[in-house]
């Protein structure tokens, strides 16, 4: 696949995820977002994006339209079990479930996921799995 072609590929990634993609100079695509999810961390509001994000990845497509597709985002606690049984039926792999910050409110999670199959199928998969996230 040439370069012009997985920048295209990169692009509907990024348009299935509802977020801003790029291919970086490892010929890895990039989809950023992140959740609009009022947190505090030691009393103060933050809006920083270290705190609300969603990344999702690709690289490595092979001859079959496979890639390594890898993605993470923060969870509200009540979110963590109903994301986790979606991907799960999707046949996502749910790699890590944990915390970034200490002394949060309310309490953030994160949740790492994986799969090797073509991007737009993992895109979509995890947009519906995404149904269960409240915003």
């Amino acid at each position: 696949m040439n370069w012009e072609n997985r920048k295209c590929l990169c692009q509907d990634f990024a348009r299935i995820l509802g977020g801003m993609g790029s291919l970086d100079e490892n010929d890895v695509c990039l989809v950023q977002k992140f959740r609009t999810i009022r947190f505090r961390i030691l009393g103060r509001p933050t809006r920083s994006p270290l705190v609300t994000p969603q990344f999702f990845t690709f690289e490595d497509v092979d001859s079959r339209g496979r890639a390594l597709n890898l993605g993470e985002t923060v969870l509200l606690q009540e979110e963590v079990n109903p994301l986790l049984t979606e991907l799960r039926k999707r046949d996502i792999l749910v790699t890590a479930i944990h915390n970034h910050w200490l002394f949060e409110e309310p309490r953030a999670m994160y949740m790492h996921f994986e799969s090797i199959e073509p991007p737009l199928e993992f895109a979509r998969k995890v947009r519906e799995a995404f149904k269960v996230l409240k915003d």
